[in-house]
């Protein structure tokens, strides 16, 4: 089910009025002078620190994972729709550094295109929150990696990070800080206690938010939706570290973490010591973002909105309202040789990101000499099929479905026929292989949307231009920017 289909059929927030009607909501009162705590040891440009004032109007939030080198450019495009919903209302923009995740497998890789070739770092991470994990083991490959990018004066401030979510905070800074973007690492131990509070009050009631979400699940089902949250029997909203990350289960008056139990007193004094070792699920992060940040609205992509849109429950057993939801920008970016070749075959870059070589099938045999013949004959072939079967129909109207059919199987088998030519003709054809692979590289690396691949930070240490595109973009829906 389409998230905007979902928003509708739930009733969900959505759109710039309501954003307008959320500002105004209170945050932690302690949030702005831990912020400025936190941004000035990261030693944030002075437009970020500037920023914060706009947080008594209200924020714009977003998050991602703590990818290396600020993640895949989804990460800028978040970032960019907040920064411009933020721009309108006169709200902060804050961007929700996920450091309490622990799925090192989604930031441990690093891909760039380089020289026409798709080169990947990974780093054998631990499996922690992003939070805990040191960067200093990882600094010099990553600065090996990146070559003479490391000298550039934003990459060698990003590599001074002390932790991998530092790491990305410091890249956001560093790319995108001049805008007045605020990070926010729940992790960090300036803002790790603003969240003391909200978990305290979780720990006093463990089981009523995953009953929420579950109810919202049986409600999205009924609807014809697909709901991503189920929470299991005596599945807890929270993760509790120890020498690994593990879901908390509350039954019988105590919490498990599957290898001991917990009484609520242990788990309350662990959280007074470091407030850092207990961290939401994905089924409550959101409410407590909220709970902390003075959000009005929040910024997400498709598959997050379905998480989001389980959580209403939640937002109601808690006495805050669910912000205006947003869906984030979708972009492709063109280098020169790109550009060349879609305008070359008059190609719609965004057909090939969602078609791929299909896409460029179609727009190569409007260019080869010949093969638009071809078609036009098996068009007019089936055109007296179809003659055929009328007059086959005045003669026996029960053959009326017999010759649809028939015309339906030569359509299709046509169709095959004339795909099998064009591929057999680009197999003898070095340019269009070429032009083929090259538009994969870019447009579809690794068989996944560019957007969900390369960093951004690489377009723009490649293109002094890349991060003015992207502010002129537009704030949602699809954009194309051509760099060089």
């Amino acid at each position: 089910m389409e998230a905007q289909v979902l928003a509708q059929l739930l009733g969900l927030p959505q759109g710039e009025e309501v954003l307008k009607e959320r500002l105004g909501r209170e945050g932690h009162p302690q949030l702005s002078s831990a912020l400025a705590a936190y941004l000035k040891r990261l030693q944030a440009p002075w437009e970020v620190l500037g920023a914060l004032e706009a947080l008594g109007q209200g924020a714009v939030v977003t998050g991602q994972q703590a990818g290396l080198l600020g993640g895949p450019a989804l990460t800028f495009y978040k970032a960019h729709t907040a920064l411009g919903l933020a721009e309108k209302v006169g709200a902060a923009s804050l961007f929700w550094v996920a450091s309490q995740d622990h799925d090192v497998e989604e930031v441990r890789h690093l891909h760039l295109l380089l020289e026409e070739e798709v080169r990947t770092l990974s780093l054998p991470l631990p499996p922690l929150p992003a939070g805990r994990i040191p960067f200093a083991p990882y600094r010099e490959a990553v600065r090996e990696f990146l070559g003479f990018w490391s000298r550039d004066a934003r990459v060698a401030y990003a590599l001074e990070g002390e932790t991998l979510s530092e790491f990305f905070a410091r890249t956001l800074l560093a790319f995108l800080g001049e805008r007045g973007l605020i990070p926010f690492d729940p992790m960090a131990p300036e803002l790790a206690p603003l969240f003391q509070k909200a978990l305290e009050r979780e720990l006093e009631d463990p089981s009523s938010s995953a009953q929420a979400i579950n109810q919202e699940a049986e409600r999205i089902r009924a609807l014809g939706g697909k709901p991503p949250l189920k929470r299991k029997p005596g599945a807890t909203n929270l993760f509790l570290e120890t020498d690994q990350r593990r879901l908390l289960f509350y039954q019988d008056g105590a919490f498990t973490d599957g290898v001991r139990r917990y009484g609520k007193k242990e788990l309350l004094e662990i959280l007074r010591t470091d407030p850092s070792r207990l961290t939401p699920a994905a089924g409550l992060r959101p409410v407590f973002q909220d709970l902390v940040l003075p959000t009005a609205g929040f910024v997400v992509g498709p598959n997050e909105f379905r998480y989001v849109a389980e959580l209403s429950g939640v937002y109601a057993l808690y006495g805050i309202p669910m912000p205006a939801l947003f869906l984030r920008l979708r972009a492709v970016v063109l280098e020169p040789p790109i550009r060349r070749i879609v305008e070359r075959y008059r190609l719609d870059p965004w057909a090939f990101v969602d078609g791929g070589e299909d896409a460029f099938l179609r727009a190569v045999k409007e260019v080869l000499e010949g093969f638009r013949g071809l078609e036009a004959e098996l068009l007019r072939l089936l055109e007296e099929v179809e003659a055929l079967g009328q007059k086959a129909h005045a003669l026996e109207p029960t053959l009326e479905r017999p010759f649809r059919r028939f015309r339906a199987r030569l359509k299709g088998e046509g169709e095959r026929l004339l795909k099998k030519l064009l591929r057999a003709r680009m197999g003898r054809d070095a340019v269009l292989r070429h032009h083929l692979e090259r538009l994969k590289r870019h447009l579809l690396p690794r068989g996944l949307p560019q957007e969900r691949v390369y960093p951004f930070a690489m377009y723009a240490l490649r293109h002094p231009e890349a991060l003015l595109k992207l502010q002129e973009a537009p704030i949602s829906g699809r954009a194309t920017l051509v760099l060089g």
